[in-house]
């Protein structure tokens, strides 16, 4: 019976002592387990930072050149915009010239051409005047020896005037001769006389009246001349 009990106690000791074994055979494994897991976590994580280190390490040399290329992009349509902007002005600035130019050239013509007119147009009155002046010297001939008293002379005194009055307003002068020193610009000396009583070259006589339409000489005075 004691027997029986003795084994029966030595069995279950080796049972407990078995069931111990185990739990901590368990129990080592778990914490391997453990540490293994978690040092692959480490290791894990530590890859992670060094791949974030490479892509950073990557990334800010690519980031600059970016940067540099961006720089440069826009350096260069400056640049394009200020080449292109020079161009422009110069092209404005030629039309411009040309423009003046042609506008001087144009102001030019037009007082050219308003001189020519005005010239013509002073030609053309003083060929017309100059016919009218024969009229105003037979004027003067019939009235030089005529009787101022009869009524048709009186009449024809009052024709003169108004005819001399016709010339003064087209600005038409009397060229003054008699007593005056010879100018050949204003008289046409047709005879010569010797007259101690006068200075030489100086006109004794008017053989017919000259006239000036404004500055322009249309009708030399035929005068005499004292040498």
């Amino acid at each position: 019976m004691k027997d029986d009990m003795k084994k029966e106690e030595e069995k279950r000791e080796k049972a407990e002592g078995a069931a111990s074994a185990a739990t901590a055979a368990d129990g080592t494994a778990d914490s391997s387990h453990a540490e293994k897991a978690d040092a692959a976590c480490k290791t894990k994580a530590a890859d992670e930072v060094k791949d974030d280190s490479k892509h950073t390490e990557g990334t800010e040399p690519d980031k600059e050149k970016k940067e540099e290329k961006k720089a440069e992009s826009s350096e260069k349509k400056e640049e394009g915009k200020k080449a292109h902007k020079d161009k422009k002005d110069e092209k404005i600035a030629e039309l411009t010239d040309r423009l003046q130019r042609q506008m001087a050239e144009f102001d030019n013509y037009r007082k050219r051409t308003e001189k020519e007119k005005a010239s013509m147009y002073d030609m053309g009155a003083g060929d017309v005047i100059t016919k009218f002046l024969a009229v105003g010297d037979n004027f003067e001939r019939g009235l030089q020896n005529a009787d101022t008293s009869d009524p048709f002379v009186e009449g024809m005194m009052k024709v003169y005037k108004q005819f001399q009055k016709v010339l003064d307003d087209l600005g038409v002068t009397a060229i003054e001769a008699e007593g005056k020193e010879f100018d050949p610009a204003f008289h046409n000396a047709v005879m010569h006389e010797e007259n101690p009583d006068v200075g030489e070259n100086i006109v004794t006589q008017e053989l017919q009246k000259g006239y000036k339409y404004k500055d322009t000489v249309i009708r030399h005075s035929m005068v005499k001349v004292a040498n």
